[in-house]
């Protein structure tokens, strides 16, 4: 008889229930203590699953590698079970719940024979927030374990929180054997539950990150009137104390991270901006009794892509990383530290790569190419407690208020560096078609451009038309909405320059857009939205070549006509569903570019 730290009937019956199906020699509750960390880690080390690095240079710090076929999301095999098609949408794979679970049955019965099965009760927001949603993960995974630990607030808190309401989501995992072909990563919406087997990379089995935090909070809250998104939270200090927040997605490789954690440029310094994370990848954002919208973090670390961070693209996230961070499939350096491409530091003479073999600078691969140290989407698990720009209201259970909404992509030639929305359900439309173009380190064609509305489209656990809808319905709901903003910091010249600087010097466009919430600026009207004026955007020791930033704000009409071609081929997909409300303002941009000329407003 299994003896259970906790007197929650509902979660005793599950985990007697899966223990059962996957079969585990010993189950262990995760408590969130140091000691029981400490002894995981040993663990962990001993059997192979972590390398302990240079406890000097990177104290609490270890490499982990996971299988070479195992290194990125699987969304081919990632599926929302509703048991109506039409409630997953085309922005998701579909499988009915039933089959689902027939289906994985298989692959997870006897899958953790010969391992431990660990109970990890964990809360994604502050322990007891209204905001937050508790749920439990069972895995057969240290990594997991460990992880989990950085990445959500876990342990005995959490379980004590499980006394006093009945409601978790319910995560189950199993590496099983690691065979693509018997991976599935399953979210049921309506069982408030997820199933992952087969699958050891962060992105498929930190079910806290993604799958509850994005697919299954973005469907309860839909039901419960609150949004989850893909947003970082940022905050700008002003000397006089007073803090504004502003919440932005991005699709992948377009500086989200980066953004989050920025340090103002020489040339804003004297006005004494001080920059405050409050998180980098996800918000969950509620309407408050006054009206506005309030939002948190609820995660509690940083699970970010190793390649490109440097001193220069984000020196608070080198802070961050230096201690107590488990980095996954980078470059394992004779000095047992690691390196990734463009990390800072000269390129290594030898190391082993992502992969475990002997590793030297300018090797080629049988098709001739570069032979990678670390691999594109090698990562790093961080606490967000070590960063130096980590707000102190992270642990705030009324979250912090937002007065911006940002939405922003790679675009080389059509979206200017920064537009606002003329009101929330025009806001709406701009979040609903956003677009970014391909880079190299994403699957398809370099410059292809891939809508990916309010850059959830991989994450949405429900119909995207419904999701439309929600985002109509809480504008409605608000009395004092967030402004809407998009913005574009990748424009080039004729010969593929690009015309902004970005990074540090992307503050001096997120205090516009403050002045704009603040009715401190006027812009000019265009078709698209209000556009600054040039003389508004502090360009205090930014030497720009004349007419840069003009360029950088520039409408071409004709390009726009071309764009809402495209945006029309994808809202169709949505058939009758898509927002009549959101067809009308693609009737009213193609208006406007027709025939509307700017004036001030």
């Amino acid at each position: 008889m299994l003896k259970f730290p906790t007197h929650n009937k509902k979660l005793k019956d599950w985990v007697n229930k899966m223990a059962r199906m996957c079969q585990p020699d010993d189950i262990i509750w995760i408590d969130g203590s140091e000691e029981q960390k400490r002894r995981l880690e040993k663990e962990a080390v001993d059997s192979g699953e972590l390398i302990p690095l240079n406890q000097e240079k990177l104290p609490g710090c270890f490499l982990h590698r996971s299988a070479p076929d195992d290194v990125a999301r699987t969304e081919h095999l990632t599926f929302i079970c509703t048991r109506r098609k039409r409630d997953a949408g085309p922005n998701n794979n579909w499988m009915p719940p039933r089959s689902a679970y027939q289906k994985a049955r298989k692959f997870f019965k006897g899958a953790m024979k010969r391992r431990a099965m660990y109970v990890i009760p964990f809360s994604m927001g502050p322990v007891g927030s209204p905001f937050s949603k508790i749920g439990v993960e069972l895995t057969d995974s240290r990594y997991v374990v460990l992880n989990m630990l950085i990445m959500t607030r876990a342990g005995e808190n959490v379980l004590r929180q499980l006394e006093k309401e009945d409601g978790f989501t319910k995560c189950l995992h199993s590496k099983a054997d690691l065979d693509i072909n018997k991976r599935l990563i399953l979210h049921f919406p309506e069982d408030n539950a997820i199933w992952s087997v087969g699958s050891g990379y962060g992105g498929n089995v930190l079910l806290g990150k993604k799958c509850l935090s994005l697919r299954i909070a973005s469907f309860l809250g839909q039901k419960e009137h609150w949004l989850a998104e893909h947003m970082l939270i940022m905050g700008v200090e002003e000397p006089n104390g007073h803090i504004e927040y502003v919440a932005a997605a991005f699709p992948s490789a377009c500086g989200k991270t980066n953004l989050a954690m920025l340090i103002p440029p020489e040339g804003l310094k004297a006005k004494g901006y001080r920059i405050w994370t409050v998180g980098d990848d996800i918000a969950w954002m509620r309407i408050d009794s006054d009206g506005s919208l309030w939002a948190i973090n609820p995660e509690s670390g940083f699970f970010g892509v190793a390649p490109g961070t440097n001193s220069r693209s984000n020196p608070n996230m080198v802070e961050t990383i230096k201690k107590n961070t488990i980095y996954t499939n980078v470059l394992f350096k004779s000095d047992r530290t690691v390196w990734w491409e463009g990390a800072d530091g000269g390129v290594p003479d030898e190391g082993i790569d992502w992969q475990g073999r002997p590793w030297k600078p300018g090797m080629l691969n049988a098709e001739g190419k570069p032979v990678l140290g670390a691999h594109p989407n090698s990562r790093f698990t961080a606490p967000i407690a070590n960063c130096p720009s980590a707000s102190f209201r992270l642990e705030q259970h009324h979250g912090v208020p937002i007065s911006a909404i940002v939405f922003g992509g790679r675009r080389a030639h059509l979206t200017p560096l920064v537009y606002e929305s003329f009101n929330w359900q025009h806001g709406v439309f701009v979040g609903a078609t956003m677009a970014s173009e391909m880079t190299a380190a994403q699957v398809g064609k370099i410059g292809q451009v891939r809508r990916d509305p309010m850059a959830m489209l991989p994450f949405c656990g429900y119909n995207m038309a419904d999701y439309f809808k929600h985002w109509l319905n809480m504008g409605k709901k608000m009395a004092k909405p967030p402004k809407v903003f998009c913005i574009n910091w990748f424009r080039t010249d004729e010969n593929g320059k690009f015309l902004w600087p970005g990074f540090g010097e992307n503050l001096r466009i997120i205090e516009w857009i403050l002045d704009r919430c603040n009715n401190k600026v006027k812009a000019a009207k265009t078709p698209i939205g209000y556009v600054p004026y040039a003389s508004d955007i502090d360009m205090t020791g930014l030497d720009l070549a004349p007419g840069t930033l003009e360029k950088l704000l520039d409408i071409d009409k004709k390009a726009w006509i071309e764009e809402l071609k495209e945006i029309k081929k994808f809202c169709r997909q949505f058939k009758k569903d898509f927002p009549q409300e959101l067809w009308q303002e693609y009737e009213n941009l193609l208006l406007r570019l027709k025939s509307d000329e700017p004036r001030p407003s």
